[in-house]
């Protein structure tokens, strides 16, 4: 079973953490992922930095930016995380956009996540039909999930179709803009979290984009599986070091 679905089995809510690889130098990713696991996270997103990250919010383009100029690239990524099994069980997913994966060659892609222990991609700008018929089967093939995108603005007939061609979670995107932190989510964002999970849908959903701390990670929590966090986290990487993730951690939860 992929990792990932044993991990939704778990009787607790999840906490996963995003970053972008090669941030904020070089050769810290696998020292984050290390450590991130250590301080308690269940789930690890690694973005892949990209020069036109357009889901993203300022916290994370800054940290893309600086990642491409550290010189990250795919064929990097995979190179560093090649033993990182030996050590990390919790799942792990690589956040990127198409364009790169596409240069790299999709099934190439895929087989090098697999080789390397990666348990699920998520790709905003690709979307659930076009995966169906092109790339579902090359997925599958090298137990790979990929993990999509909902919105407030998404329908229910979008998103029972986006249900019915995944098999991990689906992110559910807090509100209709780009990743970044909030105090606290409004009424019609906690509105949003009901309607979906009225829908009674296969898959867990995991909520992402402003959360920040721990009054949002329980308010997300509430109403999914678990919550993401990205920008919060990269900040205070910026801040405090790698060393300050666990007292980050803690914080949260």
């Amino acid at each position: 079973m992929n990792r990932i679905n044993q991990k939704l089995q778990e009787p607790k809510k999840l906490l996963s953490i995003y970053f972008s690889a090669g941030y904020p130098d070089l050769n810290s990713t696998e020292n984050i992922i290390r450590t991130l696991e250590k301080s308690g996270v269940d789930i690890i997103e690694i973005g892949l930095p990209f020069s036109d990250p357009l889901a993203d919010g300022p916290t994370i383009q800054a940290s893309s930016t600086a990642a491409i100029k550290n010189g990250m690239t795919s064929e990097l990524l995979f190179e560093q995380l090649k033993n990182i099994r030996k050590t990390v069980k919790i799942p792990l997913i690589i956040m990127g956009y198409l364009n790169p994966i596409l240069q790299f060659g999709v099934e190439n892609f895929c087989k090098r996540c697999s080789e390397t222990g990666i348990d699920g991609l998520i790709i905003p700008d690709l979307p659930a039909d076009f995966y169906a018929q092109n790339y579902k089967s090359i997925f599958e093939k090298y137990n790979l999930i990929n993990i999509f995108l909902i919105t407030p603005q998404t329908s229910d007939e979008r998103i029972r179709y986006i249900d019915s061609v995944s098999n991990g979670f689906i992110y559910m995107v807090s509100s209709a803009g780009v990743t970044g932190n909030q105090n606290d989510f409004e009424q019609k964002n906690l509105d949003y979290f009901e309607r979906t999970g009225s829908l009674n849908l296969r898959n867990p959903q995991i909520i992402g984009f402003g959360i920040n701390n721990r009054q949002t990670f329980n308010e997300a929590t509430k109403h999914a599986k678990g919550a993401i966090i990205g920008s919060a986290f990269i900040k205070n990487l910026s801040v405090n070091g790698i060393s300050d993730t666990d007292n980050f951690i803690k914080k949260l939860l």
